[in-house]
């Protein structure tokens, strides 16, 4: 092994052994194990919460690999119709070229193009992480298999008229021409205006009178679509009114007044204009009172030719200045507030969100179609992904998402399947020139099941399906539906369990379990895992605009100070920000990001990983482990050193003798096996890792290691001894490396591959050897008690040389005071450990009532340890000393506490900078309330 860890040096090199070698791929007789990764996008690159994701998952398959599952992880990447269409369109406009310059075909050539290009640097991604898909399997949901599922599908669901075209209201993109789920739209608060308006009651004869009603609008633009105006039906102010009409303004036409519990009398006047074909709550009390849905708008936003001539054609913001400006002209403008208030914007093109009335393709998920007296109004597909969450056949983790999960489920509407865009699956219905619709899964079985004429002109529907309806058969679609005979299907469906961000909940994992149900008979995983955001250290969410993303393989590799600047401010269009990020950057990174390998990022992430909780990535853990794989590599070279060329017991019929410390790491050994397996089982990924965490540094590396010394020191002459600490030594380490090897892989595979000999273990590779099992049997509770009497033996003395500034090497004569016979017959059994490891000297057993000199003091249980200072130390060097020390930390926690008693900082900080505070005064406290008691001790001599 080098003499030094360098995580290049061995990755990649591991990474195409194990590819090229095949071991990715399901092998053996064991259980079915199956995981499918949450299809990245094929726009882009991976981002640190993918790094997260990526994690769990490929630890979880390793695991299973190792005990013998037959282990799938399914790879494959999602064509993420918007997005991608965005990118491909940006790139051509570059060009001074649109979409429709190429036509449909030329311009999916070029979406094609660029999806090779953006699906090989997301894997190449993968790789780099240590991941262990299939890559043989590797699909994408525009594959022609999974693209023939989506047609069965949607034939399937037609044929039982659970999928329907219909005129409702849809989030409509302006900018994009087409309809998006609610997950792409963000809505956020921003400033804007209330108008109040004055709408004139009409007489018996319909013609105005100097009688108003006053309604208030923040899109005036929409009343030109207005057909009612609602009033609470219990609001005494309005109730003579209900059942007469309004003359709209500007327009001319009646429109009626309707009593509705929508209209709150405790809000503003209580009269609200109802514009069913623009608002969403409008639509339902539309629907309630048989309303007409007047649409006013373009595909553009721009007003069109249902509206007065005047309006036609004008922008919906221009159209709304004009409108205003008319209303006041004729007196109808009853006053302008300042109003706050969420407006909905389209997550990729920006553009404000308008509801917009439109033909559009739905799955039916609220028709009621039970009969067994459940209320809920589900059609087939939903209800049974109800109940499988309520039985428990689909478990939560953590459980509260179950509620996010049945509110999603318990509210549904209408599920809008189609896009207007030309990249994605293309809806199977074709029209003939009549305006008849004909579902089929091609234009030639259209023909045969409609019995249509050869020459009869049939045009295929123009929109894709939402990206979400090909992902929602993800599980099966993958494994060869809808061939049912397929094997892979047959064995690995369903999966065992989906790793998912909150935000799809509803989006992806209700749609999945819908289907699986429905078309499977059975549901797609049994665990769903939820995790939280990667946030940065402060707990702030990462962004481009505020300049703290982190790439995961800029952790990896390392990036230079220049180049991260370069990559954190490219494309920005706002030189001030641009300018801000710069100088953070420069402050945070000032050496940019040095190299840290997978294995120290996979290892902080799972540090991190407790279930459904939001992750703060802090630089100084990920440090934290890289010196831990730094612990590692110097611990397998010292038994490198001290195993290689010698005997390492595996001989058999040589005797072999385990000292103290031998049984005593392998009854821990045990017990965190144990403790690792039952964490990862629960995924407590948080919590398995700080067992490996603690058993490798700790108690392997701290305090076994060093064990070993006196026994393996040229002054003992025990083979049989020799022998059993040097077998200890290397079956520990290579067991303690396959516990780890799920979460660390590389390092892992790398130690094993140079002591697997020693340990008398033979296989191509870590990744298929067992997975630790504990053996109760081999746990000594004498051992572990032995040892840990020696551990606090020897940092009781250890404490002292600390606190009394004694040097390491200095042999110390040592007092024993309130021992017992278990105290002296622990010391005679271990005495070699303690007098090696602690440097002591002579040893006094004080009889019980004996004086002894000033002395420093440390306790092992009962039994106190004194080291006598007279003579040990200079007095005087040493009051010095701790005078300097108190005064310095006097100054600092002055310092500290006068920023916390300073109500500015107090009540301004961030709340994680005043923990941090508030912290470090106490650190500082307690290490002043220690040095002056040393100070005191010593001025006594």
């Amino acid at each position: 092994m080098d003499k030094t860890y360098q995580p290049q040096d061995i990755e990649q090199r591991w990474y195409q052994h194990w590819e090229q070698s095949g071991y990715f791929a399901p092998k053996g007789e064991g259980k079915p194990y199956c995981i499918m990764i949450p299809p990245p996008n094929v726009t882009g690159t991976l981002h640190m919460g993918h790094g997260f994701n990526q994690m769990v998952i490929d630890t979880l398959i390793r695991y299973h690999r190792m005990k013998g599952d037959k282990t799938l992880y399914q790879p494959g990447t999602d064509h993420a119709g918007i997005a991608t269409q965005m990118v491909v369109e940006r790139q051509l406009l570059a060009q001074g070229v649109t979409r429709h310059d190429l036509g449909r075909e030329k311009f999916l050539e070029k979406v094609w193009e660029w999806k090779g290009q953006s699906g090989d640097t997301i894997n190449r991604q993968l790789r780099r992480l240590g991941t262990t898909p299939d890559w043989s399997r590797e699909r994408f949901t525009m594959d022609e298999g999974l693209s023939e599922a989506v047609r069965e599908v949607f034939v399937r669901l037609h044929e039982e008229g659970l999928i329907y075209r219909g005129k409702r209201l849809v989030n409509w993109d302006t900018v994009l021409h087409t309809a998006v789920s609610d997950l792409e739209v963000v809505s956020e608060e921003e400033n804007g205006n209330m108008w109040h308006f004055r709408y004139p009651l009409a007489d018996a004869a319909g013609n105005a009178t100097d009688e108003f009603l006053i309604v208030a609008t923040t899109r005036p633009e929409t009343m030109l679509g207005d057909s009612a105006v609602a009033v609470n039906p219990k609001d005494e102010r309005y109730q003579h009114l209900i059942g007469k009409n309004v003359v709209l303004p500007l327009v001319g036409r009646l429109i009626p007044v309707v009593g509705d519990d929508y209209a709150d009398p405790e809000k503003g006047t209580g009269c609200v204009k109802i514009t069913p074909a623009h608002d969403f709550n409008d639509y339902q009390v539309g629907k309630r009172h048989n309303l007409p849905l007047i649409n006013i708008f373009t595909i553009d936003a721009c007003i069109n030719e249902v509206s007065p001539e005047k309006y036609q054609g004008l922008e919906r913001f221009a159209a709304r200045k004009q409108i205003v400006a008319d209303m006041d002209a004729l007196g109808l403008l009853d006053k302008i507030e300042d109003h706050k208030l969420m407006v909905p914007r389209g997550d990729r093109s920006g553009t404000v969100i308008e509801p917009y009335l439109t033909d559009q393709w739905y799955v039916d998920l609220t028709r009621e179609t039970l009969d067994d007296g459940r209320p809920g109004g589900k059609t087939a597909i939903a209800q049974p992904a109800i109940d499988v969450v309520a039985s428990g056949e689909v478990r939560f983790i953590p459980g509260n998402w179950v509620n996010t999960y049945n509110h999603w489920m318990n509210n549904l509407d209408d599920w809008c399947i189609s896009r207007q865009l030309w990249w994605g699956h293309r809806i199977p219905a074709w029209y003939d020139d009549a305006g008849n619709v004909y579902v089929a899964r091609s234009e030639a079985e259209v023909r045969s099941k409609y019995n249509l004429p050869a020459d009869l002109a049939l045009r295929q529907d123009e929109d894709v399906l939402d990206t979400w309806f090909s992902s929602a058969l993800w599980p099966f679609s993958t494994l060869g539906w809808p061939n049912v005979d397929d094997e892979a299907l047959k064995a690995f469906y369903p999966t065992q369990m989906l790793m998912t961000g909150f935000d799809i909940i509803f989006f992806w994992v209700a749609r999945m379990i819908m289907f699986g149900k429905k078309f499977m008979g059975d549901v797609p995983f049994r665990d769903v895992y939820i995790h939280g955001l990667v946030k940065d250290a402060d707990g702030q969410k990462m962004s481009k605009s505020k300049g703290n993303v982190l790439d995961p393989l800029d952790i990896i590799d390392g990036i230079d100070l220049e180049a991260l600047v370069a990559k954190r401010t490219s494309g920005m269009m706002q030189p001030q920000l641009a300018a801000k990020i710069d100088k953070a950057t420069r402050k945070q990174f000032p050496d940019g990001i040095t190299p840290h390998g997978t294995d120290a990022l996979r290892m902080t992430f799972a540090s991190f990983a407790t279930a459904g909780r939001d992750i703060r990535f802090d630089m100084q853990r990920l440090e934290g482990y890289r010196n831990f794989c730094n612990k590692l590599w110097n611990a397998a070279r010292y038994v490198l050193m001290q195993c290689e060329e010698q005997d390492t017991g595996l001989d058999d019929t040589l005797p072999v003798e385990l000292s103290a410390a031998d049984r005593w790491i392998i009854s821990l050994l045990q017990q965190t096996e144990a403790e690792v397996a039952d964490h990862i089982d629960n995924y407590r990924f948080d919590l398995a890792a700080k067992a490996m965490y603690e058993f490798a540094w700790h108690e392997y590396c701290d305090w076994y290691l060093e064990l070993t010394k006196p026994i393996l020191g040229k002054a003992n002459d025990n083979q049989a001894a020799k022998r059993g600490t040097r077998r200890t030594l290397v079956r520990v380490l290579e067991a303690a490396l396959r516990l780890m090897h799920p979460i660390m892989p590389f390092i892992t595979e790398e130690i094993w591959q140079n002591i697997k000999g020693l340990a008398g273990v033979s296989g191509d590779s870590i990744m298929l050897q067992p997975y630790p099992v504990a053996d109760t049997a081999l746990v000594d509770q004498a051992a572990l008690a032995e040892i840990e009497w020696v551990k606090a033996f020897i940092m009781g003395i250890r404490r002292i040389r600390s606190e009394m500034d004694i040097k390491p090497g200095q042999v110390l004569d040592v007092l024993l005071q309130n021992w017992s016979d278990t105290d002296k017959a622990l010391f005679t059994t271990s005495e070699a450990f303690a007098r090696t490891l602690a440097k002591v000297g002579n040893v006094t057993w004080l009889e019980a009532g004996a004086d002894a000199p000033e002395s420093a003091t440390a306790l092992v249980g009962e039994m106190q340890i004194l080291i006598p200072l007279a003579g040990l130390i200079d007095k005087d060097a040493e009051i010095a000393r701790l005078s300097k020390e108190i005064e310095k930390l006097q100054k600092n926690l002055g310092g500290l506490e006068g920023r916390l008693n300073n109500p500015a900082f107090a009540d301004k900080a961030p709340a994680a900078v005043l923990e941090q505070t508030r912290k470090q005064a106490d650190e500082q406290r307690a290490a002043l309330g220690q040095l002056v008691g040393q100070l005191e001790k010593i001025r006594a001599l």
